[in-house]
This record gives structure tokens, C-alpha cells and sequence, in this order.
């Protein structure tokens, strides 16, 4: 890359009265523009290994940080006053484990008439301040620092590194950093960037609806969750409904036969049965029979739903890992389920990387 960065440019986000003000973009080029952005939080060893063991009081922050990352980069113009609206094609968090420090990096990608770079801060920061706050319970001197841009490519002004600037203004540039060790697996680096999803992946949506199984009404939700997984590469038939006293005997015949067999699917969804009534009884059927829980998903998708619904937080969930299966308990409605693929859209890929046995961080 070549720095094109001078020193003492005129501000453009500043009239000649000294007013802010929005810049004009609309005689702007569309071209491909993508930006790198990282942050770090420091804190002690030992809350380093609870981070990365998923072993932290509030639960898995990592999983927990990417979703908001994700969702800060999507909320950047809500965040930053003069901010452009952008269409971004795509955006990756991305964790490093240090002695005593997490370091995140966030890549965000568009086809645009303005940079991203505002884009990957909000999204390391994001992610950085969601670190924080799931940690503060067990260390409340945790410091988050050095939040940058480290490379921007596209529009005008072109290429930039941090690398490169530093060098071309007569400073030093920044050390690289090594790749930890966890992030081989029989040599062979692993990454967001170069893991390909398998071809043979299968899916299995299960509704709890004793009306909808009995022809009451038609179930909605389901088809929400098939077509979502279906979506991302997911061969899913269509949703099973089931009564929802038959639940546990179901879910309980269909994880046997699947062990006995070999053929659980690699995603199941439930919809349903995860209220306070009496006969809501799914997550009773699948909690029993999983290996790990996996909280922090839930964590997250309560926060979507809360934006809109603040009895979301009475929706009783689980999720975690039976042996190579992943599954998520959701709520019967439809703005439940749509919230819960929401929140696992942007997880899919390291869920399914992490069920091969392959590490990222």
C-alpha cells in the first residue's frame, strides 16, 4: 500500500463559520472500500483464561462481543452524528488472546461512496466495551486502549496502512503481532477468512404448539427457522409440530436414534414451549441432553429482543452442544424466531468451525 495521508489537510466535516456540518457524497465514485480497525482490553491473567474458557459469572463474552461488534458497525450513523448511511457487505470480529489482554480486530467491507473506517471503530469498540462489561463482576480495573484504524483501501484518497504512514512521516511503525499458537490446527492456520463451510450440513426445526398440531391455527414460526437455515446451506425439511405435552418423549427418541445412528442433524431450532405455562416444556427436554451450554447466545439474543419487547426477557432459552449437534430453544411467535436467527446469522460459521474442532482464537 501506498500512504497517501498528508499532514494539515483542510477538515471537511467543517464549514468556513466553523458549523459542522455533513459532507456532501452524492458526486462520489461507488467503489469497493474496506477498513481494519482493533482494540484492546487488558486485565489480569487469570480473567484472561476465564474469557477464553468461557468460564466468566455472566457467561461467554466472546460470542457475546462479535454479535455486538456486528451490530455496533451495522448502528454507526445512529452513533456518529455525521455519519453516512452505509450498505455494508460485510463484517468480521475477530479475538486474540494475549498474557493479559484481548485483542480485537474488526474488518468491515461495502460498495459505497464513503470509507468504512467509523464503521470497524464502532464495531472493535463495540465489542471491546461488551468484553468490559461481562468482566467488571471480576475485574473492575480492566482498561480498554488502543483503539485505531490500522488499513483502509478504496475511494479518492486510496490505500493507507498504519504500517506505512508510520514510516513514510519518519516514525515507528507498529510491531506486528504474532499469531498465537491456538490458532493452528495440525499446522494449518485457521481463520474467518479461509474456513469453508462443509457441504453435508443438516437441519431440523421442531415447533411445540399443542393448537397448531391440532390444527387450530397454522404455525408461522417454523417456516421461519426452515428457510433461515436453509438459507445458509442447511438441508432442513420442513418443521416438525408437535404437541406440547410430547416434547421431552420426542426430543428424547430423537437424540438416541440420532446417536445410535449417526445422524443428528447439525442444527436443530425449536420453537415453542419456553414460557412459564405449565405444559411449556422444552427447554426441560433439552437441557438434560447437552454436552455444553452455551449462554452467551442466549445473552445476545435476549438483547435483540429487548429492543423491541421488554417481556422478552421472561422467554425461558438454552443452547448449547449435543456431541456435533448444535441447538437453540426459541419462543413460539414469530418476531421471537426472527430474532434468534438474527442473532445466529452472524455465528453460523465459527459455530460450525468450533464443532469440527478448529480454533480462531
Amino acid at each position: 500500500m501506498t500512504s497517501t495521508s498528508q499532514p494539515n489537510q483542510e477538515l471537511t466535516h467543517v464549514r468556513a463559520d466553523g458549523s459542522a456540518h455533513m459532507v456532501d457524497v452524492t458526486e462520489k465514485s461507488v467503489t469497493t472500500r474496506t477498513a481494519l480497525a482493533e482494540a484492546t482490553v487488558r486485565t489480569r491473567e487469570d480473567v484472561i483464561a476465564m474469557i477464553f474458557d468461557a468460564d466468566l459469572p455472566k457467561g461467554d463474552a466472546l460470542p457475546v462481543a462479535r454479535v455486538a461488534g456486528i451490530m455496533g458497525a451495522k448502528r454507526t450513523p445512529e452513533i456518529i452524528p455525521l455519519c453516512h448511511p452505509l450498505p455494508l457487505g460485510k463484517i468480521t470480529v475477530d479475538f486474540e488472546r494475549g498474557t493479559d489482554f484481548v485483542r480485537i480486530e474488526a474488518s468491515v467491507k461495502t460498495r459505497g461512496v464513503t470509507g468504512v473506517e467509523m464503521e470497524a471503530l464502532t464495531a472493535v469498540s463495540s465489542a471491546a466495551l461488551t468484553v468490559f462489561d461481562m468482566i467488571k463482576a471480576v475485574d473492575k480495573h480492566a482498561v480498554i486502549t488502543d483503539i485505531r484504524v490500522l488499513e483502509k483501501s478504496g475511494g479518492k484518497s486510496g490505500d493507507w496502512s498504519v504500517r506505512e504512514d508510520s514510516l513514510s512521516y519518519g516514525g515507528t511503525p507498529p510491531p506486528p503481532i504474532p499469531p498465537s499458537p491456538d490458532r493452528y490446527r495440525k499446522g494449518k492456520p485457521m481463520s474467518s477468512e479461509d474456513y469453508t463451510m462443509p457441504e453435508n450440513l443438516t437441519g431440523l426445526v421442531i415447533v411445540a404448539s399443542t393448537r397448531a398440531a391440532r390444527g387450530v391455527y397454522e404455525d408461522k414460526s417454523g417456516p421461519i427457522a426452515v428457510e433461515w437455515l436453509r438459507s445458509r446451506g442447511f438441508d432442513t425439511p420442513d418443521a416438525v409440530v408437535i404437541e406440547d405435552r410430547d416434547i421431552v418423549e420426542y426430543f428424547n427418541t430423537l437424540v438416541a436414534e440420532g446417536k445410535k445412528n449417526g445422524n443428528l442433524p447439525t442444527f436443530i431450532l425449536t420453537s415453542g414451549g419456553t414460557g412459564l405455562n405449565s405444559d411449556d416444556q422444552t427447554v426441560e427436554a433439552v437441557r438434560p441432553h447437552l454436552d455444553k451450554e452455551v449462554p452467551g447466545v442466549m445473552h445476545a439474543f435476549w438483547m435483540n429482543g429487548l429492543k423491541n419487547i421488554p417481556a422478552a426477557v421472561l422467554s425461558r432459552g438454552v443452547a448449547g452442544v449435543i456431541d456435533r449437534t448444535f441447538v437453540m430453544t426459541l419462543p413460539g411467535s414469530r418476531g421471537g424466531v426472527k430474532d434468534g436467527v438474527a442473532t445466529l446469522d452472524p455465528l453460523v460459521e465459527h459455530i460450525c468451525r468450533q464443532m469440527e474442532d478448529y480454533h480462531d482464537h
